[in-house]
Order: C-alpha cells, then structure tokens, then sequence
C-alpha cells in the first residue's frame, strides 16, 4: 500500500512550527535551523518502527562518497581541533559538559516536564552522539553538544489526513558565539547539497526495503 503524499524535500519552517508538538516547550530559546519531510509513509501505529530504522541510519556508512567523505573529516577536524566528535556516541565523550549557549545549563533534560521525563531512556542513537531526550507516540528528541553548537534534532509522525502519516526532521540550533554562526554558515552548503538529499535517500531505500512489509511492494 502506497500513499499518494506529496514530495520529500526542504519544508518552511511554519510546517514544523504549527504542528502540536512537545518540543515547542522545551527549545523556545532555540533557533529553528530547518525541516525535512522524509520519504517514509505509513499509518498511525507505525511511528516506533520510523524511529527505530531512522536511529540505525549511520552517514559514515552512507551510499554516497561525498557525504561519508565530509562526515569522516568533519570527525576527524572535531578530534584535531576540538571541536568535538559527530561520529562516537554520547557517553564516550571527554572533558566537562559545555553550557548551552546563554544558559547554565549543560542539558535541555531538565526542561522536560514531568510527564516526559525518562520517556527517552531506551532510545538508542548507536554510533551518533546524541543523548535522547524524550519520545511520545509521535514524536521523538534527542540533543547534541560540541565546540560549535548546541543542537537538538526532532523526529515527528506527521498527520497527513486520510489515516495517513509521514516522517519528518527538524533541527534546533545555538551556536557559540561568531566561531559557531560562521562554522554553520560555512557548512550550510554542504548540509543542503549533499548531506541532506543522500540522507533522505538512505532513508527512502531503508523504508520502502523494509523486509516483509507488504506496503513496500
């Protein structure tokens, strides 16, 4: 079964803007770097396995050179010049917490409210250094620190209507200072031309292949 959705891409910000999501709560201070629809379909119940294939999707074992080529130098440049890793998970990281830009805070954990608080603690990110925050029936978020930024990436199940729902990405940023502005001014580019639309491949080969599902035929 196939849906008649329209294409995955760049989206405005209001589309994530406008959607009920939780995560409104918690990253007011934050900007709203940008928003993907994903080239993943499906119905209502199937947000946890979304996540679960979006989460086991690793950029340095990408199907373009390119894209494996600049996530494996940007580790490399994190490890020369500490700016932090993008490629080992959160807990190996050394040295002490670095505050959220304009805060004392060294994590957004302590937003959460209390209904959201532990949600997050099964959700695995694997070889990425994101330290999950909180997941719902649809929608998951998870934050990232390094020398650059103060980023959180958000995973929704959007309802499209007529029972059906597609995956979407938003990003959240704070950068540090005018070295983190221009670094992510710099790599925009990059990010938007290669990055991104190989990401949106993975996903759609991983989705439509998923083995036994009846509406990837």
């Amino acid at each position: 079964m196939t849906y008649g959705l329209g294409e995955s891409g760049r989206l405005p910000n209001a589309e994530q803007e406008r959607g009920p999501w939780r995560i409104h709560e918690i990253v007011s201070d934050f900007e709203l770097e940008d928003v993907w629809a994903l080239p993943a379909w499906g119905e209502a119940g199937d947000f946890d396995e979304f996540l679960e294939l979006s989460l086991s999707l690793d950029p340095a074992d990408s199907g373009s050179a390119p894209t494996r080529f600049l996530w494996n130098l940007r580790d490399q440049l994190g490890k020369w010049f500490g700016l932090g890793r993008i490629s080992a998970p959160a807990g190996q990281s050394s040295g002490e917490p670095l505050s959220i830009p304009g805060s004392d805070e060294a994590s957004l954990l302590g937003r959460l409210p209390d209904d959201l608080r532990g949600t997050g603690d099964a959700v695995d990110f694997g070889q990425l250094p994101f330290t999950p925050l909180y997941r719902t029936g649809t929608e998951a978020a998870a934050e990232i620190s390094n020398a650059t930024v103060h980023g959180v990436a958000h995973l929704a199940w959007v309802d499209r209507g007529d029972g059906a729902y597609q995956g979407q990405m938003a990003v959240y940023v704070k950068p540090r200072g005018a070295f983190g502005r221009a670094y992510m001014a710099l790599i925009k580019p990059f990010r938007y031309w290669i990055v991104y639309p190989a990401l949106l491949r993975q996903v759609g080969r991983a989705w439509n292949g998923r083995a036994g599902d009846p509406r990837s035929a």
